[in-house]
């Protein structure tokens, strides 16, 4: 949804954000803006976590809550308060932007405002805020906040990528060396499993001593990946690029890559699909690509 005020326009009030936003250079840093409106979203959510909710069902019969769409208010209004001018696309507006308009954006927001929704529907917190800037085709800056567990994770491509726990300092974190051999750490999706991402993880198990699976929610699975917690993540499942565009922001800050799994070309978006590929999300090789022991046999 295309939220761009004109200056006649009163722009909707109620969040302590401040009124302009540098896009020329978004460092991690600077990002504190969008951080707030993450933390305002995930206030907005958790206010509904912590009580009976209803379960609404979409027409491809993912469950929307109204945690969703406060959240898509919370960060609309901000956006459009502090960044005047540039689109934003969330997935709780996204039949309002058809192609014929989006194919012009060179940069926008895209967001996703509960990723995860089925796991804040199970209460188990592993549900995320994302909020991503891609520029042709590319996200390039991105917040991640998971407002049950307080994790706050941001970067910017060239800059760097952070985390922070409960508010405290943040810290720097980087995508370590892809492993060759020995141990492998795999994340996986707590709630989108699938038959051709098992069979995926046992050829891995073929060219591993090790390999040791975690499920996860939402675009946490990626930020693992992007602080070393976790050495890959392959979804070879349906996404939408709203589901990943931010973590793949703080993943690339972080110094890994998001391989389209068909190509091992990096992630594309701003595509007339927003589908995704499928994709596995680890640490760059040897020339940029994917290293040979991740491709599928």
């Amino acid at each position: 949804m295309v939220q761009a005020f004109p200056p006649s326009e009163t722009v909707p009030s109620g969040i302590g954000i401040p009124s302009r936003l540098d896009l020329r250079n978004l460092e991690p840093m600077q990002l504190d803006q969008v951080r707030m409106i993450a933390r305002e979203a995930g206030d907005a959510i958790m206010s509904v976590y912590s009580r009976d909710f209803a379960v609404e069902r979409k027409a491809d019969d993912s469950p929307l809550t109204e945690a969703d769409m406060a959240a898509h208010r919370v960060i609309v209004n901000g956006l459009s308060r502090c960044d005047l001018g540039t689109p934003v696309l969330s997935e709780e507006s996204v039949e309002h932007s058809p192609y014929g308009i989006r194919r012009w954006w060179d940069r926008y927001w895209l967001v996703d405002p509960l990723d995860g929704t089925k796991e804040f529907v199970k209460r188990n917190g592993q549900f995320t805020v994302n909020i991503a800037c891609v520029q042709r085709g590319r996200p390039f800056a991105g917040v991640v906040y998971a407002p049950a567990r307080e994790w706050m994770y941001w970067g910017s491509v060239g800059a760097g990528a952070f985390k922070s726990v409960a508010g405290a300092d943040p810290e720097r974190i980087r995508c370590p060396p892809a492993p060759a051999s020995g141990r492998l750490r795999v994340v996986g999706s707590l709630s989108h499993r699938s038959p051709e991402t098992e069979a995926y993880i046992e050829v891995l198990r073929s060219r591993f001593s090790e390999v040791s699976l975690v499920s996860m929610g939402s675009s946490l699975k990626i930020c693992m990946v992007a602080e070393g917690a976790a050495d890959l993540y392959p979804r070879l499942a349906p996404t939408m690029e709203w589901d990943t565009a931010a973590a793949h922001a703080v993943l690339r800050a972080a110094g890994g890559c998001l391989w389209d799994y068909h190509t091992g070309d990096d992630l594309r978006y701003s595509k007339a699909d927003l589908r995704n590929s499928w994709f596995v999300a680890g640490a760059i090789g040897a020339g940029g690509v994917m290293p040979d022991v991740y491709t599928r046999a």
